[in-house]
């Protein structure tokens, strides 16, 4: 049993949003004292909400932080302390995931700026869950020794989200006794996609940096790599000019128009925005047949994230005439689950449907126990 006598600062930073929270680490349960959400918020003032949220909720009971890190590459492949050696190899990679790794990094100099340089600060890292990955799904066809060289392979992100989903739905289904094939969809400003068996990741849609895979707010998923070539001659694009095509104008908010908010696609009319959401709803629809495949079928498909927690409409769109792979869904029950946990599948459905809001700051907490008893 452990129980930690401290609080526990939480920070958790995506690409559109910042989630703070205190926990207290009592009989291996975390339990959550206070937390705020900033969505959107302004990188520029994160040291601002980071230090307002901090002295609201005494800093003095604070003897941990932990912050999700969203690549931990190669070797970061574990939760641990951040000591010099673990920063330089997270400012590392912040090229290959630049919408997150500098405001993580941020925030670990915010911290031990008004916690102090004593306070034990812990890395959880986004791309653990998917280390063990099969070769066949981490390896993209390149030269072998440019792959060695680079350390190039498909790394995956929100492993701590399907993590937590796959244990959440053990939980709920104890008959399954840690095994099955479940889908995982975390859709929020990124989204990806993890097929899993018996808590093994098999695939998972973004590759090795946050770019790959479905389409998101402001990235563009899978793209043809001679595509980018192409816009590179024709359009005299840099790295940089690249980099922002990509992560910032792209997506949604590229097809639209207008805006990288699915809240204000759906509430709007015009062509572009539905385009926009059709193109959404196919991607996913698309990886969710390419992990039938790659699973032999399912037993489960779970929404999570923003989008998948919130959209009702994105949820029918995307499983729409499915009951071909066993996929039922059970419309009222679909209306009905709006950001709390619940079965959107019929009872007659072969495959069950979840809508789970999983706490993502309590499994990093539950992770990274065993560096703070």
């Amino acid at each position: 049993m452990n129980t930690h006598s401290g609080q526990l600062l939480v920070i958790n930073a995506g690409s559109s949003s910042l989630k703070l929270a205190v926990y207290e680490y009592i009989s291996d349960h975390p339990a959550v004292l206070h937390d705020a959400v900033y969505s959107p918020f302004d990188i520029s003032h994160a040291g601002d909400y980071l230090q307002d949220f901090i002295s609201a909720h005494g800093r003095e009971h604070i003897t941990t932080a932990i912050h999700r890190v969203v690549h931990g590459g190669k070797q970061l492949v574990q939760p641990c302390i951040i000591d010099t050696v673990v920063e330089n190899e997270i400012e590392r990679l912040a090229a290959l995931a630049p919408l997150h790794i500098p405001i993580a990094l941020r925030l670990i100099r915010y911290c031990r700026e008004y916690l102090g340089s004593n306070l034990p600060q812990i890395a959880v890292f986004d791309t653990a869950f998917f280390a063990h990955l099969p070769v066949v799904a981490s390896t993209y066809a390149l030269p072998r020794d440019l792959l060695a060289r680079h350390d190039i392979r498909r790394y995956g992100f929100h492993g701590i989200a399907h993590q937590a989903m796959w244990q959440r739905w053990c939980e709920l289904n104890p008959g399954y006794h840690g095994t099955g094939r479940v889908i995982t969809l975390q859709l929020g400003g990124g989204s990806s996609m993890a097929a899993i068996r018996d808590g093994a990741p098999l695939d998972t849609s973004m590759g090795f940096s946050p770019l790959g895979g479905l389409v998101m707010s402001t990235r563009p998923g899978d793209v043809d790599p001679g595509l980018l070539i192409y816009l590179q001659e024709q359009e005299g694009l840099g790295p940089r000019q690249l980099d922002q095509l990509l992560n910032t104008q792209s997506g949604l908010l590229g097809l639209s128009g207008f805006t990288a908010d699915m809240r204000e696609l759906l509430a709007g009319s015009s062509p572009a925005a539905q385009l926009a959401i059709d193109i959404y709803c196919y991607q996913i629809r698309k990886y969710i047949g390419a992990y039938l495949a790659v699973l032999g079928g399912a037993d489960a498909v779970i929404f999570s994230g923003g989008i998948g927690l919130h959209a009702a409409s994105i949820r029918r769109r995307i499983l729409k005439d499915m009951s071909w792979c066993g996929v039922n869904l059970h419309e009222a029950a679909n209306e009905m689950a709006i950001d709390r946990e619940h079965c959107i599948s019929t009872e007659d459905s072969q495959v069950a449907v979840w809508v789970m809001n999983v706490d993502e700051a309590a499994a990093m907490v539950r992770s990274g126990a065993h560096l703070f008893r």
